[in-house]
């Protein structure tokens, strides 16, 4: 594993970059694509857009207030949220309040500018991926991304890098101690979150 490559404000403008960019893509797609599934089980892309939405305006009251309808389950929480606020918004309130998400900096108790990054960069893909619709995973995006997947151990990673040594082919990054799976950085992002398989 190397060192983050990125500062936190580079990592900051990185995020407001992605905000953009995928605003941009769904500015772009029908209202049967946004109803499309996503790689997300349980999501469609409205779903998706709506947790993107919500991750980026924390509020401890209401994330207290999910977890309780919830039953204390995190991930219900976060899916049950997202798509309650998917089904009262139309796809146009979706896309402003994603632009007005554009210069905010706001991070949830106990995670990190790099977990805002990392979720936008695999969120992104749920929504492309499916769609057909190519998009690109910036390098040093994706570094930043791994490095803290990494650091906080979430998606099982440790497991994952029992079992596989994640070797980027497109820039210097290397993690853990079992068989070697090369590909580029973007890929092993996909694989260390779930999302493909090597």
């Amino acid at each position: 594993m190397t060192t983050p490559t990125l500062t936190t404000e580079q990592i900051w403008r990185a995020v407001a970059a992605e905000r953009i960019s995928l605003h941009d893509l769904l500015d772009s797609l029908s209202e049967a694509q946004w109803n499309h599934q996503s790689l997300c089980a349980d999501w469609r892309i409205r779903d998706v857009v709506a947790h993107v939405v919500l991750s980026a305006q924390p509020s401890t009251a209401a994330i207290l207030i999910g977890l309780v309808r919830a039953g204390g389950n995190l991930h219900t929480m976060i899916r049950d949220t997202a798509i309650r606020h998917a089904a009262t918004s139309t796809t146009t309130q979706l896309l402003d309040e994603l632009r007005a998400t554009v210069p905010a900096r706001a991070t949830a108790l106990g995670s990190t500018p790099a977990d805002r990054l990392m979720d936008l960069l695999v969120h992104g893909q749920d929504i492309a991926i499916p769609l057909g619709i190519p998009r690109d995973i910036p390098i040093d995006a994706a570094r930043v991304s791994l490095d803290r997947i990494c650091a906080a151990g979430t998606f099982g990673i440790r497991e994952t890098l029992a079992r596989q040594r994640l070797i980027a082919t497109d820039t210097e990054w290397a993690a853990g101690g079992g068989l070697p799976v090369r590909a580029p950085i973007g890929e092993l992002l996909l694989l260390a979150t779930g999302r493909s398989r090597p």
